[in-house]
């Protein structure tokens, strides 16, 4: 049976005396502070640009989608240059440039926009990333404003009720042909153990299978965003995302929080960062809504075996940059 071990959500921090605490927030403060004042200044545009949106629909899109590119890229470089955190990435070369798509996630904590950040880079589609968010962030200063004035969309957690948010998003996709990675994570909540448990329950309950390491994914959102979608010819894939990180080359799931990520030098001394991506073809899912949400749960169960054999190749002290082999 495979292990479904994990570390702790909270775990106290390693003892830190006070000049390296105030060392680490100095450099944390140099770091964000542009970040912040870049995403404001952001902010300001992307407001100007609405109510030129009615008269010139498509300029405007690709110009907010140029500025959100410059936000992303900007927290990206943070992670990946100035903190050293070193993403292993697997399956990227089977996706094609520009590509539209609906992208699908597993969920462990704050910091995995980073990995499929990454994966969008390559991709060419860093600039047309939509995040499906809950509608409490558009209270977060800063951010709230920029995510709904970049066309994301935000719902809540009976998202497919949501019919308004979902014309906004989807309108300028379906009418003008705009490119688009809709990116959700199907668990609709981040991976503890509690959460674990109770969905094994669940499950046990319901009949359904459930992957290794995971929780079980939300068909209905799925579903929607697949039917509204392929009525459309440019949007020509689902691409299905596995996250996995480890701590100390010993604590399998365990990520860094954002904070940790924005503050901590030489992030790939203490974590490993894995991203690997499936392409399926939009065309060759099923048409029905009981077929889709069946075919969303046994993706769920392999992306739970790949995790699987991450965590048994992590306690024989190998590495993740060699393939984990997994049917398709």
């Amino acid at each position: 049976m495979a292990k479904e071990l994990h570390a702790p959500r909270r775990l106290s921090p390693p003892h830190m005396d006070f000049p390296s605490k105030l060392v680490l927030t100095l450099r944390s403060t140099l770091l964000i502070v542009p970040w912040l004042a870049q995403l404001l200044i952001a902010d300001l545009l992307l407001s100007a640009l609405l109510p030129l949106s009615t008269i010139w629909p498509d300029w405007c899109n690709d110009t907010s989608s140029a500025i959100a590119a410059s936000i992303w890229r900007g927290i990206q470089r943070v992670f990946t240059v100035s903190n050293d955190a070193a993403i292993t990435v697997s399956g990227a070369d089977q996706l094609p440039p520009g590509e539209s798509a609906i992208v699908i996630s597993n969920h462990v904590e704050w910091s995995d926009f980073y990995m499929i950040q990454e994966l969008a880079e390559r991709a060419g589609m860093l600039s047309r990333c939509r995040w499906f968010a809950k509608q409490q962030l558009k209270w977060v200063p800063f951010l709230g404003w920029g995510l709904w004035a970049m066309g994301m969309p935000l719902v809540s957690r009976r998202w497919t009720q949501d019919q308004r948010e979902m014309d906004r998003v989807f309108d300028g996709v379906l009418q003008r042909r705009w490119p688009i990675w809709l990116v959700a994570y199907s668990e609709a909540t981040r991976y503890t153990m509690q959460k674990r448990i109770e969905t094994e329950e669940w499950c046990k309950a319901n009949g359904k299978r459930l992957g290794h390491h995971l929780l079980y994914p939300r068909t209905k959102g799925f579903i929607a965003s697949v039917q509204k979608l392929r009525t459309t010819p440019h949007v020509t894939a689902v691409y299905d995302v596995t996250l996995a990180y480890a701590q100390n080359d010993k604590i399998f799931q365990k990520p860094p929080t954002f904070g940790q990520t924005i503050s901590l030098p030489r992030l790939s001394d203490q974590w490993r960062f894995y991203v690997h991506v499936d392409r399926h073809s939009l065309a060759d899912l099923p048409k029905s809504d009981e077929e889709l949400a069946l075919w969303l749960e046994d993706r769920w169960v392999r992306k739970g075996e790949r995790l699987e054999r991450l965590r048994q190749l992590l306690e024989n002290g190998q590495l993740w940059d060699v393939p984990v082999n997994e049917k398709r």
